[in-house]
C-alpha cells in the first residue's frame, strides 16, 4: 500500500483544486503544496528510487500539472529534498534562548552555518530558482528561515507594529542565507572563514535597529 502523508490527509482534493479555480490558490495553500512534493521526494530518497517530479507528486496526491508548476527540474527538487534533510528542527536551533532577541540571532547564525557546509548545493538550488518565471505564483524557494523568524516572534508575543515585524523578518533573512554569502563571498571577496562573524555584525545592528541594543 501506497504511504499516505500527512499531507494526503489534511489537504484532500489538493490536485483537484489546483487544476479547477480560476483564481490562484492562498500562499498558504501554495507553501503546504510545495512541502507535500518535497515530502515526496525525500520518501522516494529513503526508498533509494530516482527523484522525479512526477513520482514525487503522485506519492502525496498532487498532480503532475501542479507539480510541475513548483518544480520543472527533478535535480532542483532533489537539491531542495535533500537540503530539507539537513535542517534542524526549530526546537533544537532555538534551544537554551531565554529572550526574542538571542531567539533571532541564533536562527540567523544556523541559517549562516548551514549555508556555508552545504553551499554547493545551496547555489544550485539558487541557480534553478532564478532561471524560472519571474512572474510565477508558485514558491520557487522553501523560505524555511522566514518560517523560523516569524515562529520566534510568535514564540514572544512580539511587541512591533505588524508592519515592522514583516521589515524585521525580510532584513534578517537578506542578510542570512546564500544570498548574503554570495555577497560576502563573490561581490566583497571576504574569506569565508570571516564570513559568520560579519553575518553576525549584521544581525545585531538589524536587531539594534528594531529591539533597542543588547543588554549589558
Amino acid at each position: 500500500m501506497r504511504h499516505l502523508s500527512q499531507y494526503q490527509k489534511s489537504e484532500t482534493a489538493v490536485s483537484q483544486t489546483a487544476e479547477t479555480r480560476t483564481a490562484h490558490p492562498r500562499p498558504n495553500q501554495r507553501q503546504r503544496t510545495r512541502e507535500a512534493i518535497l515530502d515526496g521526494a525525500r520518501q522516494l530518497m529513503a526508498q533509494g528510487e530516482p527523484v522525479t517530479v512526477a513520482a514525487a507528486a503522485g506519492l502525496v496526491g498532487v498532480s503532475r500539472a501542479t507539480a510541475y508548476r513548483y518544480f520543472s527540474d527533478p535535480q532542483a527538487l532533489a537539491v531542495e529534498a535533500g537540503l530539507d534533510l539537513r535542517v534542524a528542527p526549530y526546537e533544537a536551533v532555538v534551544a537554551g534562548t531565554a529572550d526574542l532577541r538571542a531567539r533571532l540571532a541564533a536562527i540567523a547564525g544556523f541559517m549562516m552555518q548551514l549555508t556555508l557546509e552545504n553551499e554547493e548545493s545551496f547555489r544550485q538550488l539558487i541557480a534553478h530558482a532564478a532561471a524560472g518565471p519571474a512572474n510565477s505564483p508558485a514558491p520557487r524557494r522553501g523560505a524555511r528561515r522566514v518560517a523560523y523568524f516569524q515562529r520566534a516572534l510568535e514564540d514572544f508575543a512580539s511587541p512591533l507594529p505588524e508592519a515592522q515585524a514583516r521589515r524585521l523578518v525580510a532584513q534578517l533573512s537578506a542578510a542570512t542565507g546564500i544570498e548574503a554569502l554570495i555577497a560576502f563571498v563573490d561581490i566583497a571577496r571576504t574569506p569565508r572563514a570571516q564570513v559568520p562573524a560579519l553575518a553576525a555584525e549584521m544581525v545585531a545592528a538589524i536587531l539594534d535597529r528594531h529591539l533597542g541594543p543588547a543588554a549589558g
